[in-house]
C-alpha cells in the first residue's frame, strides 16, 4: 500500500498546513481524519479509496480538486439511485461519505465560487440534456414540407418560366410570382405562429425551473437556484420542498417524502440514516423537516435522465393532420387528373386544327404553321392547365387552418389552458376517451374535515359546536392543538392564518380553529408539554401528556386511527359534557360508524383523553405511551377525506353527455377509487360495479393477456393502485382500439402516458416539470373543468375548421368546374392564376379567421365525438356545398358563353364581370357557412363584430382589385348597375343555402365516392 501511504502523509500535511494558513487549527483534525478516512474506506479492485482527495497550492490561493475515479463516483450514483443498502452499509454510513465528499454536515461546504466551481467541473452540473429551442428557420423548413406548398412551388416555376415566355419579364411574372408570393405567405405565417409557441413556452419553463433552495455553506443558510447546487451541497428540506438532488439523509425529524412522482407509489416514505437514507430529485417532501447530503446532480440522477429522454418529438401526426393530408392528396390528384384531361384535349383540339385566333383563322395548318406560334400555343395550352391544377389546390389551407389555431389557443389561454403545441388545439375536439388521475385534478388535493362525530351524535348544522359545553370544547382544542407536528401561525389579527403540516395535520388543525375557535397561541402559553409520542405506522396514533399552568392538573391526549383509539376508551363524551360508559351496544354502534366513514373513502381519526390523578402524580408521571385500555374517554370522531372540486361533477357530466369517456387512473386503494369516482360522476352509484368490471386494480389489468385487455378496456372505469406502466399500457389499449386519447398528469411517473397519448394534458400548480415537457396543454388551474373547456375549444376549433373547408372547396369546386368546362369547349379560361389566387388565399384567409372567431357553444357538447375514422367532410357539408357550387357554376357559364350578348357588354367586361360575380358568392355564402346545419344563419352575427369587420375589409378589398389594380387583376371598371348585378346574383346564396338545408341527409355514406375525404 505504499503509494496509498505517501498519498495519505502529502494529504494530511497539506490539510494541516491549510489549515494553519487560514487561522483555523480547531479544523487540522477534521482535515486529517478526513484524509484518513480516504483511505479506510473499503478496498476494492486492487486499490483503496472511494473518493480519494488532493490539496495543491498555488502561491498562497487555495484551490480543493476533488479526485475520483469514475467507478467510484459510479458505485455512489448507482447507490442512491437504486437505494442499494448493501453497498451504504459497505460504504459505512453517511457521515463517511459526507467525509470523503469534504462536507461537514454540520456546516456545509465553504461558500467559495472556486469551490463550487471545482466540484460542478467534476461532478457535473445540476442541470439535464435538454434539447435546444427550435429556431424559427426550423420552423421554416417544417412548412416547407406540406404537400400544398410542394405542389404550389411546381405550379410557380412552371407558371412563371410559361409567363416570361409569352408576355416577357415585365408582365410574365404576374401568375408565377403571385403563387410564390402565396407560399410565402403561407411559410411565414405558419412559421411565426409555431414560433412563438416555442419561444412562449421557454420562457414559462425558465421561469417554473429555476426553483430556490436553501443550502448549508460555511454554517450559514442561505437560498441558491436549484442549478447551482452541486455534490457535497447540506440541503435544508422543509415542508412542500421539492427534492433538488439524489442525495442522503443526514439529519431531521419526522421526514416523510412522497415518491409517487417518481415510483408511482402514493405511501409516503419515512426517511432515517440506517434503513432508508435514499432522497431522490423530484420527489417532494410532505412532513417533518430535515437536511440532505448531495451525492449525485443533473444527469447522474434518475429525473435528469427522465427530463432527457422526454425532450424528442413526437413524429405523430395528430387527427387532424392526417385527415388535412388526406383531403389536400385527393384534392392534387383530382387536380392533376383534370389538369391532364385538360392538357390532352386542348392539345389534340390545336394540332386536329380546331381552334382559330383572333382573325378567326385555324391556328394550326400542318407544316404551313411556323414553329414559333407553334411552341407559344403549347405554352399557352399547358399554362392553362397549371391554372387548373392552381385552382384545384386550396392555397389557403393552411394558412387557414394555422391562423384558426393561432386564434383559438389565445383565447384558450384566458381559459386556463396553455397550449404548447397548436395542433393540440383540434386534436381534443376529436378526443373519445379522457384518462385523469384523481389527486389534484377531481379532487382538490387539499384534505378537509367532512363529518364529526361527539359520542353517538353527528354534528351537522353549521355552528352547532357553539352549543358544545365548554369542558368538552377545552379538551378538544387541547388534543388538537397540543397533539400535533403541525403549526398555526397569525402575524395579526387582521391577516390570515397560516397553517402548516401534513394533510391530516392541516385538515384537523384548520377545522379546529373555524369550528372551536383554537388558539395555539394561547394554548401553548397555558399548558407545559411533559412528554410526546410521535406518530408512527405501526401505533397508528400520537400521544401527548401536559400540564395545566393555572391549576396545575395533568391530562393525557391521544390521537389516531379511529379503530385504535375507540379500543382504548371506557367511556365517552356526549354535547353537554356528561361522560358515559362504552356498553357492547354502544360500542358497536360507534364501530358501524367508523365502518360508514371509512365506505365513504373518509379517513377517520378519533381523539381520546383522561386526566392524570394526584395519586397517579404522585408516583410519577407517566409517559404517553403508559396507556391502559379502560382508562380513556372519548372525545370525538372526525372524517377526512380530499373533497371533489366544485363543479367537476357537472364537468365529467358534459364529457358523458358529449359521448367522450372518463377512466380515473389512480395510485390509491380500490374503496377510495371507487368512492370518489361515484361522488364524481364517473361511477353509476351501484354496489355491483366491481362485478361488471368496471372498477379494477392494474396488477389485474396488467395480468390479463393482450387479447383480454382490448377487450375489456372500454368496460374499465376505475383503475386502483396503478402504476406508471399500467397507464401507459391502458393508453395504448385504446388506441389500437381506435380511440383518440386524452390523458391527464401531473407527475413524473405519469410523463410516459402523456407523451403516448394523442393529447397530454399537465397540470400547471402541481404538475412536474417532466410531465409539462411531455404535454401538449398545459392546464394552468389544475381543475378537471378546464379539462372538459378545452374539449369544448377543441370541437369548436374542429367544427371552424370544418365551416371553411366547406366555404374553401364550395370555391374551388366551382372554380374548377368553370375553367374545365370553358378550357375544353372554348380554349380559354376566364378565371386567370391571380384571381384565383386572390380569391384562393387572401379572401379565403380573411374568410377562415372571420369563421374562427365563432366561439364554443353548448350544442357542440351534444353530439358524439368525431373519432378517429370519421371523414372530414361530412354528408352535411357535401350537401351544402355542392348545392352553393351547382348555382355558382350555372351562373358563370351562363355569363362565359352568353354574357357578351345578354347584356351587351364586351369581353372584357364581361371576364370581369365573372370575376366579380364569383367573389361576391364567395362573401355571401360566408354567411351560410357560419352554420353548418342550422336554418338562422345570422344569429349572433352582430356580436361578432370580427366577423363582420373582415367582411366589409374584404368587401373594401375587392373593390380595390376591379377598380384599381386592373393591369394586375386582368379586369376593366365596372359601373353602377354592373355591380348591382353582381350583388343581386350573389345574395340568391342566401335563400339557396336556406333551403338545402330542409333536405335530409343520411346517416349511412353519403357520396361514396368522396369519402375518403
Amino acid at each position: 500500500m505504499g503509494k496509498y501511504e505517501s498519498t495519505y502523509h502529502e494529504s494530511l500535511l497539506l490539510n494541516i498546513n491549510i489549515a494553519r494558513r487560514r487561522w483555523r487549527f480547531a479544523f487540522a483534525a477534521i482535515y486529517s481524519i478526513r484524509a484518513m478516512l480516504s483511505l479506510a474506506v473499503t478496498k476494492r479492485n486492487g486499490h483503496y479509496n472511494l473518493l480519494h482527495f488532493q490539496n495543491l497550492e498555488e502561491d498562497d490561493s487555495y484551490v480543493e480538486q476533488i479526485v475520483c475515479t469514475k467507478d467510484d463516483q459510479k458505485k455512489l450514483i448507482e447507490m442512491v439511485k437504486n437505494k442499494d443498502k448493501e453497498v451504504y452499509r459497505e460504504l459505512g454510513d453517511v457521515a463517511t461519505i459526507a467525509a470523503c465528499l469534504r462536507t461537514n454536515p454540520e456546516n456545509g461546504i465553504e461558500d467559495n465560487s472556486d469551490v463550487v466551481n471545482e466540484r460542478r467541473r467534476l461532478f457535473g452540473s445540476n442541470t439535464y440534456h435538454k434539447r435546444p429551442p427550435k429556431s424559427f428557420f426550423y420552423f421554416v423548413v417544417e412548412a416547407f414540407k406540406d404537400t400544398t406548398i410542394l405542389i404550389l412551388l411546381v405550379c410557380a416555376a412552371l407558371a412563371l418560366g410559361f409567363g416570361i415566355k409569352e408576355h416577357g419579364v415585365k408582365e410574365g411574372w404576374y401568375e408565377g410570382g403571385s403563387i410564390f408570393v402565396a407560399v410565402a405567405l403561407v411559410v411565414v405565417v405558419s412559421a411565426i405562429s409555431n414560433f412563438r409557441q416555442e419561444v412562449q413556452f421557454e420562457k414559462l419553463s425558465k421561469i417554473s425551473n429555476n426553483i430556490k433552495v436553501e443550502v448549508l455553506r460555511e454554517g450559514r443558510r442561505i437560498q441558491v437556484s436549484i442549478f447551482n447546487i452541486v455534490v457535497g451541497d447540506v440541503v435544508v428540506l422543509k415542508l412542500g420542498d421539492q427534492i433538488p438532488a439524489d442525495g442522503l439523509f443526514l439529519t431531521g425529524h419526522s421526514l416523510q417524502v412522497d415518491e409517487s412522482s417518481m415510483t408511482g407509489e402514493s405511501d409516503h416514505v419515512e426517511l432515517n440514516r440506517t434503513e432508508n437514507p435514499f432522497l431522490l430529485s423530484g420527489t417532494k417532501v410532505v412532513d417533518g423537516h430535515g437536511q440532505m447530503l448531495v451525492t449525485s446532480v443533473g444527469m447522474d440522477t434518475a429525473w435528469g435522465e427522465m427530463m432527457s429522454s422526454i425532450s424528442r418529438d413526437s413524429e405523430e401526426q395528430t387527427p387532424l393532420q392526417v385527415r388535412l393530408n388526406k383531403l389536400t392528396t385527393s384534392i392534387g390528384k383530382v387536380g392533376l387528373s383534370v389538369a391532364l384531361l385538360v392538357l390532352v384535349v386542348m392539345l389534340a383540339r390545336y394540332f386536329t386544327g380546331n381552334t382559330k385566333d383572333d382573325f378567326g383563322n385555324r391556328e394550326y395548318n400542318g407544316r404551313k404553321t411556323d414553329i414559333d406560334d407553334v411552341l407559344n400555343a403549347v405554352i399557352r395550352i399547358v399554362a392553362a392547365a397549371v391554372t387548373i391544377v392552381v385552382v384545384a389546390i386550396p392555397e389557403g389551407l393552411p394558412l387557414a387552418v394555422t391562423l384558426t389555431l393561432a386564434y383559438s389557443m389565445k383565447r384558450m389561454m384566458a381559459d386556463q389552458a396553455m397550449v404548447r403545441k397548436l395542433s393540440a388545439c383540434e386534436t381534443m375536439g376529436s378526443a373519445t376517451v379522457i384518462c385523469t388521475d384523481k389527486t389534484g385534478t377531481l379532487t382538490l388535493n387539499q384534505m378537509k374535515v367532512t363529518k364529526f362525530w361527539l359520542g353517538q351524535e353527528f354534528i351537522e348544522e353549521e355552528n352547532s359546536t357553539n352549543t358544545i359545553a365548554e369542558a368538552v370544547h377545552e379538551l378538544i382544542n387541547q388534543g388538537v392543538g397540543l397533539n400535533t407536528t403541525g403549526s398555526v401561525y397569525r402575524p395579526s389579527p387582521e391577516s390570515k392564518t397560516e397553517i402548516s403540516g401534513n394533510p391530516t395535520e392541516k385538515a384537523i388543525l384548520s377545522w379546529a380553529v373555524t369550528e372551536f375557535g383554537m388558539d395555539m397561541e394561547k394554548l401553548k402559553k397555558s399548558y407545559a408539554i411533559l412528554h410526546v409520542e410521535t406518530f408512527n405506522s405501526e401505533k397508528k396514533r400520537s400521544g401527548v401528556v401536559v400540564r395545566k399552568l393555572t391549576d396545575n392538573t395533568i391530562h393525557q391526549h391521544w390521537k389516531g386511527a379511529a379503530e385504535m383509539i375507540l379500543s382504548m376508551c371506557s367511556s365517552y363524551f356526549e354535547r353537554n359534557g356528561t361522560t358515559y360508559p362504552l356498553d357492547i351496544e354502544t360500542r358497536r354502534k360507534l364501530e358501524n360508524i367508523i365502518q360508514g366513514m371509512a365506505a365513504s373513502s373518509l379517513r377517520c381519526i378519533a381523539f381520546a383523553h383522561r386526566q392524570i390523578s394526584k395519586d397517579e402524580e404522585e408516583n410519577g408521571i407517566p409517559n404517553a405511551s403508559n396507556t391502559k385500555k379502560d382508562d380513556y374517554t372519548l372525545m370525538g370522531i372526525v372524517g377526512i377525506k380530499d373533497p371533489c372540486r366544485p363543479g367537476v361533477k357537472k364537468a365529467v357530466e358534459t364529457c358523458k353527455s358529449a359521448g367522450v369517456s372518463i377512466k380515473m387512473i389512480t395510485g390509491d386503494n380500490i374503496f377510495t377509487a371507487k368512492a370518489i369516482a361515484t361522488e364524481c360522476g364517473i361511477l353509476d352509484f351501484d354496489h355491483n360495479t366491481a362485478s361488471k368490471g368496471e372498477v379494477i386494480e392494474g396488477s389485474e389489468f396488467r395480468n390479463y393477456s393482450n387479447e383480454e385487455r382490448l377487450r375489456r378496456v372500454d368496460q374499465i372505469k376505475v383503475m386502483a393502485r396503478s402504476t406508471p406502466f399500467d397507464k401507459l399500457l391502458m393508453v395504448q389499449c385504446l388506441k389500437q382500439k381506435g380511440h383518440v386519447v386524452a390523458v391527464t398528469g401531473d407527475g413524473t411517473n405519469d410523463a410516459p402516458a402523456l407523451k403516448e397519448a394523442d393529447i397530454g394534458l399537465s397540470m400547471g400548480i402541481e404538475g412536474t416539470e417532466v410531465a409539462k415537457e411531455s404535454s401538449d396543454i398545459v392546464i394552468l388551474d389544475d381543475n378537471f373543468n378546464t379539462v372538459a373547456t378545452v374539449l369544448r375549444w377543441g370541437r369548436c376549433v374542429y367544427n371552424n375548421i370544418q365551416k371553411f373547408i366547406q366555404f374553401q372547396l364550395t370555391v374551388n369546386v366551382a372554380a374548377l368546374t368553370i375553367n374545365f368546362i370553358a378550357a375544353v369547349s372554348a380554349g380559354e379560361v376566364p378565371l386567370t392564376a391571380v384571381q384565383l389566387l386572390w380569391v384562393n388565399l387572401i379572401m379565403d384567409t380573411l374568410g377562415a379567421l372571420a369563421l374562427a372567431t365563432e366561439r364554443p357553444n353548448d350544442e357542440l357538447m351534444h353530439k358524439p365525438p368525431v373519432g378517429r375514422t370519421e371523414p372530414l367532410i361530412t354528408n352535411i357539408m357535401w350537401r351544402n356545398l355542392l348545392a352553393q357550387a351547382l348555382y355558382q357554376i350555372a351562373i358563370l357559364l351562363i355569363f362565359q358563353f352568353q354574357g357578351s350578348n345578354i347584356f351587351n357588354i364586351s369581353e372584357a367586361v364581361n371576364d370581369t364581370l365573372i370575376f366579380n360575380t364569383f367573389v361576391l358568392c364567395q362573401i355571401f355564402n360566408e354567411f351560410n357557412s357560419r352554420k353548418l346545419e342550422k336554418l338562422n344563419v345570422f344569429e349572433g352575427i352582430l356580436k361578432n363584430h370580427l366577423f363582420l369587420g373582415i367582411v366589409g375589409v374584404t368587401v373594401i378589398l375587392q373593390v380595390v382589385m376591379v377598380e384599381f389594380l386592373k393591369k394586375f387583376a386582368n379586369t376593366v371598371n365596372l359601373n353602377g348597375w354592373q355591380w348591382g348585378l353582381c350583388i343581386a346574383i350573389a345574395a340568391i346564396s342566401w335563400p339557396i343555402g336556406w333551403i338545402v338545408k330542409f333536405l335530409p341527409v343520411s346517416d349511412k355514406p353519403f357520396l361514396n365516392y368522396f369519402k375518403w375525404f
